[in-house]
């Protein structure tokens, strides 16, 4: 699990899961770029990722709502330190609550940009370097909804699925190269993402907060809603040497929500 000499770029790390992830690599040993747009959040976000070997965590400022600018900050970034990167976290917040049949296509094509493009870009731009270290991780943080759709969620459920086919592809073409590709699924996890589905439901039902939390729960064998924390635990074991033998699959961290296997 040390990653003393490998260097992360975590997408979304300004918040929620993506800084969970941020901090567990860091603490890990890893060197971590962060990723985000709203450039005061990183900035409060590096000071206090973890440095056991002192290492100098750094960020870029991006959005992943314009795929080409995001190439373009890396590709820069890339030029100006040539150790380039091991690990590779895709991460970003998920599409607006909805219906399926109430998706303008403005929003999928949205979404598709957001998650999608931007995925392919960073690894189109990553791998080589990859390739030449003879070691990479890229690990898609998604969700559950890849095993079974999520009401409600008409949009993220589609790109979702997207993602996963996407990563299992890159996972088949880049496995000989010493390169992992897996996607981990959170499942009901406290995030500021998570509390705006609950204010969704709770307008579209007219029920009160603690009523559309336990019919959440309700779903959930664990009884609780999971932590950012527990999922990145996953996240830093995908990231390290110990699991060079797990590539192309998806792992639910939901406590037991998902109902296949």
């Amino acid at each position: 699990m040390n990653l003393t000499s490998y260097r992360a770029l975590v997408g979304g790390s300004n918040q929620g899961i993506g800084r969970a992830v941020a901090e567990a690599l860091a603490a890990d040993g890893a060197t971590v770029t962060l990723v985000a747009r709203h450039e005061a959040a990183l900035r409060e976000v590096l000071v206090a990722l973890p440095t056991p070997a002192g290492q100098a965590h750094r960020y870029l400022v991006a959005d992943y709502a314009d795929p080409a600018r995001l190439a373009q900050t890396v590709a820069v970034d890339l030029a100006a330190h040539s150790e380039g990167y091991q690990i590779l976290i895709n991460n970003t917040g998920g599409p607006p609550a909805g219906p399926l049949l109430a998706a303008t296509p403005e929003a999928f094509e949205a979404a598709f940009r957001q998650h999608v493009i931007c995925n392919q870009l960073l690894a189109q731009a990553l791998v080589p370097g990859m390739r030449a270290a003879g070691y990479g991780r890229i690990i898609n943080v998604i969700s559950t909804s890849v095993k079974i759709p999520l009401p409600g969620l008409g949009v993220s459920n589609t790109i979702r699925g997207a993602v996963a086919s996407w990563a299992k592809t890159l996972a088949n073409e880049v496995a000989a190269d010493g390169i992992t590709v897996n996607n981990v699924l959170p499942g009901a996890t406290v995030t500021q993402r998570h509390h705006a589905l609950i204010e969704q439901k709770m307008r579209d039902t007219g029920q009160s907060q603690d009523a559309v939390e336990a019919a959440m729960l309700k779903g959930i064998p664990a009884h609780r809603f999971g932590q950012p924390d527990e999922l990145a635990a996953l996240v830093a074991f995908l990231a390290s040497p110990a699991a060079g033998y797990i590539t192309g699959t998806s792992i639910p961290v939901d406590g037991g929500r998902t109902g296949s296997l």
